[in-house]
């Protein structure tokens, strides 16, 4: 599976962004996530999706801003991200993850190369 992310910008805090993650290949058994690293901190998780869509998980930090979604027939993810706030500035990255069962996991194999989101403030 090859992810290609865009959607990134740069943007006034407040203000919104939607990123896509486009996948090669079907990706309908594939849990995906969105992930983000900001200059000199670690990776971090920012939201997952079940392959089928009905299960999602939000980091605390962007619970209520962010909105993961997926659309299986054009194998792509997206993040809608609202309220946006200069902490949410970093390179965003789009992950997946093979699943036997419908849920979110916690580790993911498959990475894509990064959008980078700035928020001025």
């Amino acid at each position: 599976v090859q992810l290609q992310a865009s959607g990134g910008g740069l943007v006034q805090a407040g203000g919104s962004l939607r990123l896509s993650c486009a996948a090669s290949g079907r990706t309908s058994r594939y849990a995906m996530g969105w992930f983000r690293q900001a200059p000199g901190k670690e990776r971090e998780f920012v939201a997952g999706i079940s392959w089928s869509g009905r299960i999602t998980a939000y980091a605390d930090t962007v619970k209520g801003r962010f909105t993961i979604s997926r659309d299986n027939a054009k194998n792509t993810v997206y993040l809608q991200m609202n309220s946006l706030k200069s902490e949410d500035t970093a390179v965003y990255h789009c992950a997946a993850q093979i699943t036997v069962r419908d849920f979110v996991p916690s580790d993911y194999i498959y990475w894509g190369q990064g959008t980078q989101v700035t928020v001025s403030s």
